[in-house]
């Protein structure tokens, strides 16, 4: 059974720093590729990076790119989110996806729909 849960948010402020993890069970993470989404309150879910299974090629939102890096350790079937300098607008719950379905390739998407397997999310709130 596939499984993705996060953990690691929290509160943090401005400027700081935060790692947020994506374990995966019941599937070889290494194989498929990973999406990290965020919805803020009364917002769409929308995606924010993603790292493809062979090659592990990371892609990222403009919104996003140069705060946040994406990497993938194949010891603890985890993928992580490092949010560096984080703003107020970076708030909102964090999730992690795979599609089960599509195994290997070098691609992977910041569209929800690309996706059919969900963690439960971890809220991050960045404030002073």
């Amino acid at each position: 059974q596939v499984q993705l849960v996060e953990s690691g948010g929290g509160l943090v402020q401005p400027g700081g720093s935060l790692r947020l993890s994506c374990k995966a069970s019941g599937f070889t993470l290494d194989y498929y590729a990973i999406g990290w989404f965020r919805q803020a309150p009364g917002k769409e879910r929308e995606g924010v990076s993603c790292i493809t299974s062979s090659e592990a090629s990371a892609y990222y939102a403009d919104s996003v790119k140069g705060r946040f890096a994406i990497s993938r350790d194949s010891d603890k079937n985890t993928v992580y989110l490092q949010i560096h300098s984080p703003k107020p607008e970076d708030t909102g719950v964090y999730y992690c996806a795979t599609d089960s379905q599509r195994r290997g390739g070098n691609a992977c998407w910041l569209q929800t729909w690309e996706y059919d397997s969900w963690g439960q999310g971890t809220q991050v709130t960045v404030s002073s």
